[in-house]
């Protein structure tokens, strides 16, 4: 054999070794609370789920694509007409919200621990109905944050996250919580 393929077939056997030793990624899916607050004066409970697959490209960071959807109902920003002869009226809606947010998440194992942080961009959508009255806005969004994964068994672990969720819906700025929790499964 010439040098050359005895050093190529050398680089090639170790850079498999290497990509061994990195796992390829995960999915998560579970339960996700949002504190929504899409007026200045009142927030909202909305309950949902919150999923995202991550690819890694180094044992420490990889990719991630982030999609959440909560329900409830909300108060909304919006102009209330007020009809001849009644009190008052309720902006309160039956809310549906979705997000998908993608970037860079940064995770180090720590025994059964993994803690991570994050930081996602993308899009988010709002929804809003009450007795055939209907309102919606899409806005850029963002979520930083981060939590950790508990390892339960190979290949599967216990998530625990939280996030700072913002958005502009409705020409004003939202920061939300958003707590989640679920199962991860490595592949």
């Amino acid at each position: 054999m010439s040098r050359i393929t005895v050093i190529a077939l050398t680089i090639f056997t170790f850079a498999t070794l290497a990509t061994a030793q990195i796992p390829k990624g995960n999915v998560f899916f579970g339960y996700s609370y949002l504190r929504a607050g899409l007026t200045s004066s009142t927030s909202s409970n909305l309950n949902g789920w919150n999923g995202s697959l991550e690819g890694k490209f180094l044992p420490w960071i990889g990719i991630v694509a982030d999609l959440s959807g909560h329900y409830g109902t909300a108060q909304f920003p919006i102009f209330c007409p007020v009809p001849p002869g009644a009190v008052s009226c309720s902006p309160t809606l039956d809310a549906k919200m979705y997000s998908v947010v993608l970037g860079p998440r940064v995770s180090v194992s720590v025994g059964k621990v993994t803690p991570f942080a994050q930081a996602l961009f993308g899009v988010a959508h709002i929804t809003g109905n009450k007795s055939g009255f209907s309102t919606s806005d899409t806005s850029f969004a963002s979520a930083y944050g981060g939590g950790l994964d508990y390892h339960l068994v190979p290949l599967v672990n216990w998530r625990f996250q939280a996030d700072l969720l913002h958005t502009s819906f409705f020409s004003d700025k939202q920061n939300n919580l958003r707590l989640s929790t679920g199962i991860v499964l490595h592949f």
